[in-house]
């Protein structure tokens, strides 16, 4: 949802944060959370605009580090499925896998696509600066390895219903930040059995120290200002970072391991001030040899689907095609 204009040059209160001398954040926008639904609910339990389709239960990651993975299943489904592991968007600093929001996405979604979903409680900054978020991502990717080269003691859900052969990385805003970064960071170790076929990059979060065109044209807009995304990366990046770091911009110092990354789904919307850097990043992964599949629409913002039924609608068609067509 827009925010008011007339804090979009004091960028703390746009996003509803303060920071404390000890360098954390008081986070005032509390969204709420929902709970895991590992069975299925009495009707009169969901009003009808929240109908439940799929179960999900929550899994631990990372004790010591207070991670978990929610797993969303479709309701009745027998084959084996595609497995997407999914990232929340927040700019690094905000939200949970389980805010209500991206539940009811998840919960829709794993029916429709239909697919076992992943998504990953990941530690926020700057209580955890990156690459906090990129090391939890990894140890969710190699969960689902462990559950593929585990049979017998893996997760019952998993074991059912997971075609390891058709893993894709999933996020967005951030999470699609995290999911790139994942993908890379996923050619440096053995994952086999699993075979991640794609990344998923929806809207996804990356920056620059000189400004594109549409963040000078989109700069004060009302979803995600160019003031706001600044201060996300002030907070996320490692101390004394500026926004030409290799987490934010992939385009100033080009990481040569693009080449071996799979096909990917870059999804973004006109009328966001991020979405020139998200063309510059299909662009140069189309130069290094990966195939791309770019979805810019005309008008929306930054985080659209969050309102919008009927992006929502194109997210879950473009999300299936790509998935089923790999």
């Amino acid at each position: 949802m827009a925010a008011d204009l007339s804090l979009i040059d004091e960028p703390y209160k746009f996003l509803k944060i303060a920071l404390n001398p000890d360098g954390s954040l008081t986070r005032e926008d509390q969204v709420p959370q929902a709970p895991a639904m590992p069975e299925l609910a009495s009707e009169t339990a969901n009003p009808p605009s929240q109908k439940q389709v799929a179960l999900s239960k929550d899994i631990p990651l990372n004790a010591t580090n207070q991670t978990f993975i929610r797993l969303f299943r479709p309701l009745k489904h027998t084959t084996k499925l595609p497995v997407i592991i999914d990232f929340h968007g927040g700019g690094f600093i905000l939200y949970s896998a389980i805010s209500a929001p991206f539940n009811d996405l998840w919960n829709i979604a794993a029916a429709v696509t239909p697919a076992l979903i992943i998504t990953v409680e990941y530690r926020l900054a700057p209580e955890h600066r990156l690459p906090a978020a990129y090391d939890d991502a990894m140890e969710a990717i190699l969960w689902v390895r462990d559950q593929a080269r585990d049979v017998d003691g893996c997760d019952p859900w998993m074991k059912e219903l997971a075609d390891y052969s058709n893993v894709h990385i999933m996020g967005t805003s951030a999470g699609g930040n995290i999911a790139y970064h994942a993908g890379l960071r996923s050619l440096d170790v053995d994952i086999s059995p699993i075979q991640i076929k794609g990344l998923i990059l929806n809207q996804p979060f990356f920056g620059g120290v000189e400004r594109t065109s549409s963040e000078e044209k989109l700069s004060r807009n009302p979803y995600l200002p160019v003031s706001a995304s600044d201060l996300m990366w002030l907070l996320s990046l490692p101390l004394g970072s500026d926004r030409d770091h290799e987490y934010s911009n992939p385009l100033d110092v080009v990481n040569p391991k693009i080449t071996s990354l799979p096909r990917c789904l870059i999804r973004g919307f006109e009328g966001d001030a991020l979405v020139d850097r998200m063309k510059g990043l299909a662009k140069l992964l189309d130069a290094h040899g990966v195939k791309v599949v770019s979805k810019f629409e005309e008008g929306g913002f930054h985080g659209a689907e969050v309102s919008d039924p009927r992006v929502v609608q194109e997210l879950f068609s473009q999300l299936k095609d790509f998935i089923y067509s790999s």
